[in-house]
């Protein structure tokens, strides 16, 4: 991965009983993602949720009783295509087709992200 390329990060909790509707949604989107030039599109549930330290995934989501964690990123190839994925993402009347959401998006954390140390076999 060049030094060049910029990632979105999203960390929030789940009810387990909307992961199937979670999953369509993500499918959905990835595709959207990267049709407008995303470089790579992951969302992930947490599965080896051990920690080392005193802070868990699950407490930094903020999950309750039968809720998973989901962690997910969007690779971009510079912060500047991101600003414009975004914006073609966002207009894109195929996500505006799902109005109801299957997790609480006040409780979803996202921010962006310069690489710092990269390494990647591809």
């Amino acid at each position: 991965m060049k030094m060049t390329q910029y990632v979105d990060g999203f960390l929030l909790p789940l009810p387990a009983d909307k992961l199937d509707a979670y999953k369509a949604m993500a499918n959905k989107a990835g595709e959207v993602w990267m049709e407008h030039g995303a470089l790579a599109y992951w969302e992930t549930i947490g599965d080896d949720m051990k920690s080392g330290g005193k802070m868990t995934f699950e407490q930094a989501a903020g999950t309750k009783e039968n809720e998973l964690v989901v962690f997910a990123w969007v690779v971009y190839p510079s912060r500047e295509e991101r600003d414009v994925i975004m914006a073609k993402v966002f207009a894109d009347p195929r996500l505006q087709e799902n109005s109801e959401m299957p997790f609480d998006m006040d409780r979803m954390a996202y921010a962006g992200f310069k690489p710092l140390v990269v390494f990647n076999k591809n």
